[in-house]
């Protein structure tokens, strides 16, 4: 026996209760509540907020242009579109701007700083102009008509 084993604890045994010898009556079956797995529940769709085209809008000046490239047209079967934007611009007002402009609901916005970047031709040298462009991803069902057809 060691000098720690005075410090543990030990279980005291419980006592033995007097038992009755009583008519139990069957317990009553409870009905649960039927539980429906994740799986076989249908998803609950997230129905989007009813956007209002507005006529007279601010939003020529936060919207610049459509981004057009190959990567946007892609995105944009994919539901989301890209913009050049205002240097100033935040994503609240990105989003209240394409909200106004087009009349779709936007869900998310993704912002990103485009540096510039030094060009050469002959002997001078320049520098092209950065941008700041926008990725808008629109609530499912809502699209945006950017080039005519």
């Amino acid at each position: 026996m060691s000098f720690f084993d005075r410090f543990k604890k030990t279980k005291k045994e419980p006592e033995k209760k007097a038992v009755k010898k009583e008519v139990q009556k069957p317990k009553e079956k409870k009905e649960k509540p039927k539980v429906v797995k994740a799986e076989q529940q249908e998803p609950m769709q997230k129905l989007s907020k009813r956007v209002e085209k507005k006529q007279f809008s601010e939003a020529w000046h936060i919207l610049q242009s459509p981004h057009v490239t190959e990567k946007s047209g892609m995105l944009a079967e994919k539901n989301h579109y890209v913009f050049k934007v205002s240097s100033s611009a935040n994503k609240q007002q990105i989003k209240k701007a394409v909200e106004d402009l087009y009349g779709v609901a936007v869900e998310k916005v993704a912002v990103v700083n485009i540096p510039k970047k030094a060009r050469k031709l002959g002997k001078s040298q320049g520098f092209k102009s950065g941008y700041r462009k926008a990725m808008v991803k629109l609530a499912p069902g809502e699209k945006i008509e950017i080039m005519p057809r």
